[in-house]
C-alpha cells in the first residue's frame, strides 16, 4: 500500500494560498487546511513510486484525498498501462480496467471533495472504456459495468476522518461510525468482496494475509477476520450486493 501525502500537510501553504486553482476558498483553507497539490507536484510525487503506478494491482490510499488530484494521476497511469496490454479485447479490457479501480483507496473529511473524487475517478475510468470498448460489447454489459464502478468508488472513496478513523456528519464531526473499507479480490472472472474497519487495520499496522487489503506483514501479526464477508459475484454484477 503507498500514501501519497496530500499537500494539506505541507509547509508552504501561505505560497499555495495565492494559487486560485489550489485552493477553493480561504475560509476552507482556515477551517481545513485544504490546500490542493499542483499537477506538476503531484506527477513528481508519483514518479516516486512509478513502478507500483504502473502495476495493475497495486493498492494505493490517500487518506486526505481532496477532490481527486493523486488518484486521478494513478488511475490515468494505471489504465494505460491496462490499454497496452489488453486494448485488443474488449473483455479483457473491461475485466482490467475494474481491478484497476478497486485498487484506488482515498478518504476526505468534506462529504464535496468525496462526491467530486468520486465522480472525477468515474469521468476518467468512463472515457477510456468508451474509447477503447466502444460499440465492441453489449449496451447491456456496458450499463452493468458502469453501475459496478459507480459502486466500488462509493465503497473505496469515504466521506471521514483519517486522523479518529471515524465517518463524520454534514459538519465534519466525528460519528461512532467507524470507516470501513472493502477488499476486492478477482477470481476469475468473480470479485470477492470483504469489508474491514480501518481501525482494525490500522492498529495492526496491516494485515498478515497475503494478498489482502493493506498486506504485508511479519509473521507475528494477528488476522482479522472481515465485518463481512460476501459471496463470488461476476465483475458486472457486484453493484448488485448490499451497500
Amino acid at each position: 500500500m503507498t500514501m501519497p501525502t496530500n499537500c494539506r500537510y505541507e509547509s508552504k501553504i501561505k505560497q499555495s494560498v495565492n494559487n486560485s486553482s489550489q485552493i477553493k476558498s480561504r475560509d476552507r483553507v482556515a477551517a481545513h487546511g485544504e490546500v490542493f497539490t499542483a499537477e506538476r507536484e503531484v506527477k513528481a510525487m508519483c514518479d516516486l513510486v512509478k513502478d507500483e503506478t504502473e502495476r495493475i494491482d497495486s493498492r494505493f490510499l490517500e487518506p486526505a484525498c481532496g477532490d481527486g488530484n493523486f488518484l486521478a494521476e494513478i488511475l490515468t497511469r494505471k489504465l494505460s498501462v491496462v490499454e497496452k496490454q489488453y486494448a485488443k479485447s474488449p473483455s479483457d479490457y473491461e475485466k482490467y480496467s475494474i481491478q484497476v479501480i478497486t485498487s484506488l483507496y482515498g478518504i476526505d473529511i468534506l462529504q464535496d471533495n468525496a462526491q467530486i473524487c468520486r465522480k472525477r475517478l468515474f469521468d476518467i475510468w468512463q472515457n477510456e472504456y468508451d474509447r477503447i470498448c466502444g460499440k465492441k460489447l453489449l449496451a447491456e454489459q456496458k450499463e452493468e459495468t458502469q453501475k459496478t464502478v459507480q459502486f466500488i468508488l462509493k465503497r473505496n472513496i469515504l466521506c471521514g476522518n483519517a486522523l479518529t478513523l471515524k465517518e463524520v456528519d454534514a459538519h465534519q464531526n466525528d460519528t461512532d461510525r467507524p470507516i470501513i473499507f472493502s477488499e476486492w479480490s478477482f477470481v476469475g472472472n468473480n470479485i470477492k468482496r470483504r469489508d474491514f474497519a480501518f481501525n482494525d487495520l490500522v492498529n495492526q499496522e496491516y494485515m498478515k494475509e497475503e494478498g489482502s487489503l493493506f498486506s504485508d506483514l511479519g509473521d507475528e501479526a494477528e488476522i482479522f477476520s472481515p465485518l463481512k464477508e460476501f459471496p463470488l459475484i461476476h465483475y458486472r454484477r457486484v453493484y448488485e450486493q448490499s451497500e
